[in-house]
């Protein structure tokens, strides 16, 4: 009988107690999904001109809060942050993709080139022509057709959520949400103050961007885990040997009890 029970405590769990510190928080999914939702909310509702009163309304108030003077400190942030939407916009994607390309992070570059086509180029220009309409009047910067939703927004978005979930650790994305809400915020802002969106459009934006980035970081967390394990990276190896010697001193303590049950 104790030949019999030494085997049965000493063989290892398959399943480790201790989760993958690389994998998406469980919120990931019902936050994309209520991001998507919000965002196919307001597209509906200025399409079919339901509720674009209500809306509008709101819009309004919040632009003539927006009315200026525009110069100064505001305008030169102002002014940076419409650069993202332009060279720097695309700048900063494509050295993050050569970045990835570099490390032979496969998985990773499959993951941003979808986000930004999906979330970018599919579902914005999409909405863009379906929705059609008008920007503010008097805008500030050179804009093209479409006022909802905002482009600049869902890049800032998806931007923050990608690098979030490809390069920042998993110990440091709490600090990196904060900075990244921050600098999604004051995009926003900015593309109300330049009078070149509503702010409809700039929520809509990047509930957008940051809906897509989030729902596909759920659908690629396996690949993705499983990338940065071959890869060798440091976050992924620190949970190997957490599990690791979790489940070699749950194995010593097993025959601890064994030895005390022969004797």
């Amino acid at each position: 009988m104790t030949r019999a029970l030494s085997v049965a405590d000493t063989t290892p769990a398959h399943h480790s107690p201790h989760p993958d510190p690389t994998a998406p928080n469980a919120a990931v999914l019902p936050l994309g999904m209520a991001c998507s939702a919000l965002a196919a909310g307001l597209g509906f509702a200025l399409h079919d001109r339901s509720g674009r009163s209500e809306i509008q309304v709101v819009d309004h108030h919040w632009l003539t809060w927006m009315g200026g003077p525009h110069g100064g400190v505001y305008a030169a942030l102002a002014d940076v942050l419409n650069w993202f939407g332009g060279p720097l916009g695309a700048v900063l994607p494509v050295a993050l993709l050569l970045l990835l390309i570099g490390r032979r992070r496969w998985w990773s570059v499959a993951y941003l080139v979808t986000a930004y086509l999906l979330g970018n180029v599919v579902v914005v220009q999409v909405l863009k022509h379906l929705v059609d309409r008008p920007r503010p009047a008097h805008p500030l910067v050179r804009v093209d057709h479409g006022s909802f939703p905002s482009g600049h927004s869902a890049d800032a978005a998806l931007l923050v959520v990608v690098v979030g979930a490809v390069l920042v650790p998993a110990a440091r994305r709490r600090s990196w949400w904060l900075f990244g809400g921050a600098f999604i915020l004051a995009m926003m802002w900015s593309r109300t103050w330049l009078h070149a969106h509503w702010l409809s459009d700039t929520v809509a934006g990047a509930s957008i961007g940051a809906g897509a980035a989030l729902l596909l970081w759920r659908a690629f967390a396996p690949l993705l885990a499983r990338e940065r394990i071959s890869r060798g990276l440091p976050g992924d190896q620190d949970g190997v040997r957490r599990r690791h010697f979790g489940d070699v001193r749950s194995l010593e303590q097993r025959v601890d009890g064994v030895r005390d049950l022969s004797g």
